[in-house]
């Protein structure tokens, strides 16, 4: 216990260090004092903007205004309750400026996934705050909260997620206390009525994602079809059209090559396969994007395909795979 309060003070020391070193102008200083904000921060910013490269933007503004405004900070409450001030009101002024309405019907056009190896960073491998901080971030969560308004949206974040205190809020958003409870109990009545609790993954979810790729590869759509549950949805921002039915969503995995290549990976707590198109005369497959798969007990529930390459990158996966018709 001793040890833990020597660690917890040499910790806030060196913090005090590195902020006198930066409010003197010392960028390397000022890297280091955030550094282990970073990606809470940018995790934060994803749950507002529901875009991973919205993120990336947005978490470069608020590292600018945090410098610039690194004589504000009075030190009464921890740096990082100081910077998630800034972060959020820096996202709902980029939700502002996007023009960025609560996504009321259709599809949220923008909605890009999360690598689950960047949020294993925020949790330093405890499984409670895995499997807390991955159902924060799990893909129904995430369009529910663009259905929300920006300030029931930061409301929700900020009480459910961070455990901020109402009056927190209240002093955050420049309203009152009662108006950030009457806020945060309109967004639960509406995320109530969209999400639920997403199931915990397990070792029959990836055999079952085996199977879908095998038999998709050998093109045996009925063994496909018989993997999907019976309200199977596909889904592909930015189009705002959605396959439903298991018999629909198999029909769409018929028409589409198979002699490309996957590769498994995990977005927003969810099993994925980066896929991969054909190549010319069998050589190198481009990347197509990501594919994010949700499941019951009765077989695969949700299909979202990310058709951007570019995505990848953010995976630690290559855009370009070496061979076809292969999984990895």
């Amino acid at each position: 216990m001793v040890r833990g309060v020597d660690g917890v003070v040499a910790a806030e020391q060196a913090e005090a260090a590195l902020l006198a070193d930066a409010r003197r102008g010392d960028g390397e200083a000022f890297r280091n004092l955030v550094a282990p904000h970073l990606r809470g921060l940018h995790v934060h910013c994803y749950r507002m903007l529901g875009s991973y490269h919205d993120a990336e933007e947005v978490l470069q503004e608020v590292l600018l205004r945090a410098w610039r405004a690194l004589d504000s900070f009075e030190g009464r409450a921890p740096l990082r309750h100081w910077l998630i001030r800034i972060t959020t009101t820096t996202c709902l002024k980029a939700i502002e400026r996007k023009g960025r309405l609560p996504v009321v019907a259709g599809e949220v056009g923008f909605l890009e996934p999360y690598p689950d190896r960047l949020l294993d960073e925020l949790t330093g491998g405890d499984p409670a705050m895995v499997a807390e901080t991955r159902e924060s971030v799990a893909l129904a969560f995430i369009v529910a909260l663009q259905r929300l308004p920006a300030t029931q949206r930061a409301t929700l974040v900020l009480r459910e997620v961070l455990g901020w205190s109402a009056a927190e809020v209240a002093d955050l958003l420049g309203c009152s206390v009662p108006a950030v409870n009457s806020s945060l109990q309109r967004a639960r009545g509406t995320l109530g009525t969209i999400t639920g609790t997403p199931r915990s993954l397990d070792r029959r979810d990836e055999q079952v994602l085996g199977r879908f790729v095998q038999a998709w590869q050998r093109c045996d759509i009925a063994a496909l079809a018989a993997l999907l549950h019976e309200d199977a949805v596909l889904r592909m921002p930015p189009e705002d059209a959605v396959i439903r039915g298991r018999e629909q969503v198999a029909g769409f995995f018929a028409a589409i090559p198979a002699d490309g290549a996957v590769t498994v990976t995990q977005a927003n707590g969810h099993l994925a396969l980066a896929a991969y198109l054909p190549g010319e005369d069998g050589g190198p497959c481009p990347a197509y994007g990501l594919v994010v798969f949700t499941f019951t007990a009765d077989g695969i529930d949700s299909i979202t395909g990310f058709p951007d390459p570019t995505l990848l990158r953010f995976f630690d996966l290559p855009v370009v795979h070496a061979n076809g018709r292969g999984r990895s």
